[in-house]
């Protein structure tokens, strides 16, 4: 696993910008569509500085939030703090995903979210996360799309990179803060969430016709038809399949019932 105190700050930096906005505003949309309106129990896995955390208390549910990074977790401590009507929602843990144990506990949505990617157990994680999930609860994964590695390259006009990835059919690249990160694909995900007991459901396709636009700096009417392209091209092939990140949910069907 990455140590993120060494680029917490870019982390911090990305999150903020435009382009860090748009996965956020698309993830959450789609996340917040799939729970009930009443107070449901999240787990946030890698929580980095608590964006997602505090998008899913302020919508009125109980979250504990999980990072191994120490300093990850006082970033989010701090945004709380900003925002004291919602620190009796959220709980803060210290722990990497290999380290999550609740004593058989289970939870309304189990959230991954940029987390796979600096992993090399994706079978392994998506096991230890599926079993966190309560009955009629959803898994939620975001992570790095391996269909369309070398994309971002070839659109930000890098074309030997790009050739290279696209011809070693490579599951590798250099993500946002400068690090390897690896691929999955949505299929491989649904596959290995159903094995686990889980019910696929539609999945998007995140970042499409802005990920490779460092310079990104939109007036709120301009983000705004930004971000009614993305979400239109976010559920429909063959848009989604180009989607610098993939995020795929999955529930688990209700005791005693079908979905």
């Amino acid at each position: 696993m990455t140590d993120f105190a060494t680029v917490g700050a870019a982390y911090a930096a990305h999150s903020r910008s435009a382009r860090g906005r748009l996965r956020h505003d698309l993830v959450a949309h789609r996340l917040l569509a799939e729970l009930p309106a009443g107070p449901v129990r999240v787990l946030d896995v890698g929580c980095g500085d608590g964006e997602m955390t505090l998008r899913i208390a302020a919508a009125g549910h109980d979250v504990t939030a999980t990072d191994p990074s120490a300093e990850m977790l006082g970033a989010t401590a701090r945004r709380l703090a900003a925002r004291p009507g919602l620190a009796a929602r959220v709980r803060l843990l210290e722990a990497g995903l290999e380290d999550l144990f609740f004593e058989g506990d289970r939870f309304d949505a189990v959230c991954c979210h940029g987390v796979l990617m600096y992993l090399d157990d994706t079978p392994g994680s998506v096991a230890l996360l599926a079993g966190l999930v309560a009955p009629g609860g959803v898994l939620s994964i975001l992570t790095k799309n391996r269909a369309a590695i070398g994309f971002r390259e070839a659109l930000r006009g890098d074309y030997p990179a790009a050739r290279r990835l696209i011809e070693l059919g490579s599951g590798t690249s250099v993500g946002n803060l400068g690090l390897d990160t690896r691929g999955d694909t949505a299929e491989a995900l649904d596959r290995l969430a159903a094995e686990h007991g889980l019910t696929p459901l539609d999945w998007q396709g995140v970042r499409i016709f802005h990920d490779h636009r460092d310079d990104w700096d939109p007036d709120t009417a301009a983000y705004a038809r930004a971000w009614a392209t993305e979400l239109a091209a976010s559920s429909r092939d063959p848009y989604r399949q180009l989607g610098r990140l993939v995020h795929t949910l999955a529930r688990r069907p209700p005791e005693g019932g079908e979905l």
